[in-house]
């Protein structure tokens, strides 16, 4: 081969090995979007943000969860394992464990510390209760753990889960208005996290307030300022402009989250990690997982209709198109892939629903628990309930068992009972969930969403429309189609512009992310792909 020829050959082999990964990997989660925010506010969306994704990108319309709860933790977990609670575990954001009969919430960690002073309960935390390994996790072994993985989040969950058991750190906002982490990830905050947490970020926002970023006249594709399904934020009515310094001095700075600027500092500190930790400076890949959280907060705050909300993305639209420019700038075009999708959707205010003639309406849960006691009170003569969470009936088996009664017919009593309640719609034992069928929809949610050594002796679920939640804002946790469809569009190295309309499950992300990055599939996943996003 002559000197020329095998240089070339070099070179071309050189490329060829570069361009077998980017050089980032940016996830980005927006916590409670629906699909539909992206049609109804697209008028108002700045041509740099949210359309610049969809129309560069390719962008999956029909984008479902395939199980329930529809909750964060849960959201997070399954989008990047690429399985269900049934498998990695998280099966809720906080619940009442059958096993060890006590009050779980996803991300506690009881054997670390946190590493920052005066944040000790806000910091034990770790992804320890996660069962499976995540796209990040198989790109740290890939890479030999040369790859950075970092998880930031205003929510701990969202930051933790995420970037998995092999995360370099994970990062998390608390009241003090610090972003803090454990010491899982190591044994003092990074310098350059001291230097932003001394910078303070949330003061400016919250001492400018919060006024509408256009005139009121462009909020046309929401219901009025100050509605009656909107709740009231720090007790103070739901009306602009905001007197956020005033929340705070009463509060704390735990008032950000609940604010569009939760999301602006947020990207500021994604911005401020690429920077001092070097993401996408060399050819091997790094990932950060980004996930924004303060929609939530507004969205179970005011309701999918409020000005509130339709404010929060306008702006978040904004800070999008200014960290994709960042983006371009600092990792360079072409050179990163990004993917954006939501961890769950809401659900409809059921008030505002019943006030226009649908049958439909809010439950507490507290009086679910309550009838329930009753129930078993007068039936049984003793209460047999341990506990009502989150959907799930665990019963008494002592009881039960002390009162020498059989365990399948207190079952049937108690599902017999709950089927007098105009809100349920389906009630299923865990044997039934167990040996479940694949003709009924929502057993086959409830059976990818079940843990027999965590959930309940017996699952329900309620009537579409009927949220377990107050008359105001709005909530999320079923399987219908207004909890599950989410958007979901890759964006950046080796995507081609287009869109599905096909109807795809959240499980398939991180398989696809894995055979796109060419590493080991997430050990609990379905394995199941998005093949238009998989070719060059």
């Amino acid at each position: 081969m002559k000197k020329r020829d095998a240089l070339w050959f070099l070179m071309t082999v050189s490329i060829m090995t570069a361009q077998q990964r980017p050089k980032l990997v940016v996830g980005i989660v927006i916590d409670q979007m629906k699909m539909e925010y992206l049609y109804r506010f697209q008028n108002d969306f700045s041509e740099s943000g949210f359309k610049r994704l969809m129309n560069e990108g390719y962008t999956f319309h029909n984008m479902h969860y395939n199980y329930m709860p529809t909750y964060t933790a849960p959201g997070h977990a399954s989008i990047y394992t690429g399985t269900t609670p049934a498998i990695h575990g998280i099966v809720s954001n906080e619940w009442f464990h059958r096993t060890l009969k006590k009050e779980v919430y996803c991300t506690d960690d009881e054997s670390v510390t946190t590493l920052v002073p005066g944040t000790e309960k806000e910091g034990k935390m770790s992804p320890k209760n996660l069962q499976s390994t995540t796209i990040t996790d198989e790109l740290k072994l890939a890479t030999n753990f040369k790859g950075k993985v970092i998880g930031l989040s205003i929510k701990d969950r969202g930051a933790i889960l995420p970037a998995g058991h092999f995360a370099d750190w994970a990062f998390w906002y608390t009241k003090t208005g610090e972003f803090i982490s454990s010491s899982f990830y190591g044994n003092q905050l990074p310098g350059w996290v001291d230097e932003f947490n001394k910078e303070k970020q949330y003061l400016s926002y919250l001492n400018s307030g919060w006024s509408l970023l256009k005139p009121i006249e462009a909020y046309n594709e929401s219901l009025p300022d100050a509605n009656n399904y909107e709740g009231k934020l720090y007790k103070k009515p739901a009306v602009f402009p905001y007197d956020l310094k005033e929340m705070y001095n009463g509060n704390d700075a735990g008032v950000l989250r609940v604010t569009p600027f939760g999301n602006d500092v947020l990207a500021n500190l994604a911005k401020r990690a690429i920077e001092k930790e070097g993401l996408g400076k060399d050819d091997i890949t790094d990932f950060l997982a980004v996930s924004f959280s303060s929609t939530d907060y507004i969205g179970h705050t005011f309701g999918p209709r409020s000005i509130e909300i339709q404010d929060t993305y306008l702006r978040l639209d904004l800070t999008i198109a200014d960290f994709l420019n960042y983006l371009d700038k600092t990792v360079g075009k072409g050179n990163y892939l990004v993917f954006m999708t939501a961890d769950h959707a809401c659900a409809e205010n059921s008030t505002h629903l019943k006030d226009h003639k649908y049958e439909v309406d809010n439950i507490n849960y507290k009086d679910v628990a309550k009838d329930l006691t009753a129930f078993s009170e007068q039936t049984f003569g003793v209460n047999l309930l341990l506990k009502y969470d989150s959907y799930n009936v665990h019963l008494d088996k002592e009881a039960i068992k002390a009162k020498g009664l059989h365990l399948g017919e207190v079952k049937q009593r108690f599902k017999d009972f709950l089927y007098t309640k105009d809100y349920v719609k389906r009630v299923y034992t865990e044997e039934e969930i167990l040996t479940s069928g694949q003709n009924d929809m929502l057993l086959k949610f409830i059976f990818k969403g079940y843990d027999p050594t965590q959930n309940g002796d017996l699952y329900f679920v309620y009537k579409p429309g009927f949220v377990e939640y107050s008359a105001t804002g709005a909530t999320h946790g079923s399987p219908y189609a207004y909890d599950t469809n989410v958007p979901l569009i890759f964006y950046g190295w080796h995507i081609k512009k287009g869109e599905s309309h096909q109807k795809k499950v959240i499980t398939q992300i991180a398989p696809t992310l894995a055979q796109k990055l060419k590493v080991t599939l997430p050990n609990g996943t379905d394995s199941e792909v998005l093949e238009e996003v998989l070719g060059k």
